[in-house]
């Protein structure tokens, strides 16, 4: 059966010249048939250029799409993008900083393969290997996932995880408006108001220092917040 769709992977990317090379590499060599999508937002760091050698080279990384957005216009922006370019029926969203580990791909896609599932988050609390690093980062996470459950009655151990995945049709009904991280928040309230079958899976997690690049900050805490009451009740 995996053998028959097409996976579109999702990577939005920002100044992740140490990582992207090695990301998409792991990726690649991850099980089912896929297509990659990168969308490069506004990097200035030589993100571009390795993506462009990559794409020129037709034996390097296959089923390999780039996409340039200038300027910087946020995660969300560059999501939303690369969903619109996607051909698969099932779409899985990765990071490209190496804090998520494709080698978890099997279990996160297992559950829509199944038939039980619409949408499928990758939870970095339910007990996968993880880095042990900034408490407030992840007091903040599980603050805004309670959050997140008593406004959509969902009971969600990580809605801020990267790895969310969704069946292709879920975008024919959604619309994603938010261009930076407050888009966690609002694709997770707007599968919940349309009612959407949601499960969560363990993932191993690497969390990166912000010396190494790490990018979310307290004010895209705050952002969320905001997003999950618009996007909630109002939008």
């Amino acid at each position: 059966m995996t053998g028959s769709l097409l996976l579109s992977v999702i990577v939005p990317a920002y100044n992740e010249s140490a990582t992207i090379e090695k990301t998409l590499r792991r990726v690649d060599v991850a099980p089912f048939n896929k297509e990659i999508i990168v969308v490069d937002d506004g990097s200035t760091d030589g993100t571009r250029d390795i993506l462009l050698n990559l794409e020129r080279d037709p034996d390097s990384i296959a089923q390999l799409r780039v996409f340039f957005q200038q300027p910087n216009q946020g995660k969300g922006s560059a999501v939303r993008k690369g969903i619109g370019e996607a051909h698969g029926e099932i779409i899985l969203i990765q990071d490209a900083d190496l804090e998520y580990d494709p080698a978890d791909y099997p279990q996160l896609l297992q559950p829509i393969l199944d038939g039980r599932a619409d949408v499928v988050y990758g939870s970095r609390f339910l007990g996968g290997t993880h880095r042990a690093i900034y408490f407030w980062h992840y007091a903040g996470n599980r603050f805004l996932t309670l959050l997140s459950n008593m406004l959509t009655n969902l009971n969600l151990s990580d809605m801020e995880t990267c790895y969310k995945v969704f069946r292709r049709e879920i975008f024919e009904e959604i619309a994603i408006k938010s261009n930076r991280f407050d888009f966690e928040p609002e694709i997770t309230a707007k599968v919940a108001k349309k009612g959407y079958r949601v499960y969560e899976t363990p993932i191993s997690y690497s969390g990166r220092s912000y010396e190494d690049g790490k990018k979310i900050t307290w004010r895209d805490g705050f952002k969320a917040i905001w997003a999950l009451f618009r996007y909630r009740l109002f939008d």
